[in-house]
């Protein structure tokens, strides 16, 4: 997980201000799957943003900060990785074959050309996933070539995502890192459980963050 925040402002588990602290309402769940989160140094959303939710309710999670490291290895902080057991969450244009599938199940595995795998029986050890906005998801792909190696998970949400007004995606179908992984586990095989508590502490943030907007627009 990424360091506590020495802000004296913040909960220093969960990096949010008091009124919006999650850390009563944290379910973990352990996962087969391990999830690394390569987040982008500028990603400043700290009121709602979603990684340390993850790594709260993921026991194996991490989060890694920073803009590109030498390998998958260096991104795990491992001596060695089999990239062919890693997936990253695509952040690039991919087949139409692998966009039909994912729209038909929701989440397709396709291999570096674009070829479909089989997501349940290819033996993924973990899920990498990049954080921050959409240009920063793209300037950390393209700054880490070594993704491109990869598997990677195309993911077409069934809902849109859960901020609503509290914050607007570019689009429709994009949504959060958290939501993302929510919907990515289940169709690895992991337990809804994980889906279900995720979900859940995101669904109590939003509202704190509701409720905080209307105590101040109320004062």
């Amino acid at each position: 997980m990424r360091p506590a925040t020495d802000n004296p402002d913040t909960c220093p588990r969960c990096a949010k201000p008091p009124a919006l602290c999650i850390c009563d309402r944290v379910e973990p769940v352990a996962t087969r799957l391990r999830v690394v989160i390569l987040q982008h140094p500028r990603e400043d959303d700290a009121l709602l943003g979603t990684a340390r939710l993850v790594a709260l309710t993921l026991p194996g999670a991490g989060i890694r900060v920073g803009l590109s490291w030498p390998s998958l290895a260096g991104a795990l902080g491992e001596p060695a990785a089999d990239a062919d057991r890693w997936a990253v969450l695509a952040v690039t244009k991919v087949s139409e074959a692998a966009l039909a599938t994912a729209r038909r199940e929701q989440v397709a595995l396709v291999d570096r050309r674009g070829a479909l795998l089989d997501r349940r029986r290819h033996g993924l050890e973990g899920i990498l996933v990049l954080d921050g906005s959409w240009s920063q998801a793209k300037t950390l792909w393209w700054r880490n070539p070594w993704l491109l190696k990869l598997p990677r998970l195309v993911l077409v949400p069934r809902e849109p995502s859960m901020y609503g007004k509290l914050r607007r995606e570019p689009r429709r179908e994009w949504v959060s890192t958290l939501e993302a992984i929510a919907d990515v586990l289940p169709a690895l095989g992991e337990p809804e459980a994980a889906r279900d508590s995720l979900r859940r502490l995101l669904r109590t943030l939003l509202q704190r963050a509701r409720d905080a907007r209307r105590g101040e627009t109320a004062g």
